[in-house]
């Protein structure tokens, strides 16, 4: 489901006439803010991902989780406004890249406990798609 934001909001931008290369990493941008707000969300919140259901997917060799959760999603925050600006898109790709590299361990994880999370074989993928366009978004940028 979050691959549709990212593809809609990458569609809607280039509808605006910006490049495919820009369109792509500003679509990142805004599936990023929408995947971070799942940080955030109280536990009490069902209809979508919350800050409970991302704790209980870091895998427990990782310390502190509840702060790893909330450092997560300041991450994505902050390289979904990196992807935008000019001056740090190459740096906000990059560096999204290596994030999306480092949770890949939290979606096996949660995936081998028999958590309700995005399946292997479609979330392997997808992370691929997210590292490619991140790292695309890097190779573009002037600085």
């Amino acid at each position: 489901m979050i691959v549709i934001v990212l593809l809609v909001a990458a569609l809607v931008f280039r509808l605006l006439g910006r490049s495919w290369q820009l369109s792509a990493a500003r679509g990142l941008a805004v599936m990023l803010v929408v995947t971070a707000s799942a940080h955030f969300v109280p536990a009490g919140v069902a209809f979508m991902p919350n800050h409970a259901d991302m704790v209980a997917m870091v895998p427990p060799f990782v310390p502190f989780p509840a702060l790893v959760v909330y450092l997560t999603g300041v991450l994505e925050l902050a390289g979904a406004v990196g992807l935008v600006l000019e001056r740090t898109r190459k740096a906000a790709g990059i560096c999204l890249a290596l994030l999306f590299v480092a949770m890949l361990p939290a979606n096996i994880y949660a995936t081998l406990a028999g958590q309700d999370v995005t399946p292997l074989w479609l979330r392997i993928p997808e992370q691929v798609v997210y590292i490619a366009i991140a790292l695309w978004a890097a190779l573009g940028s002037r600085r």
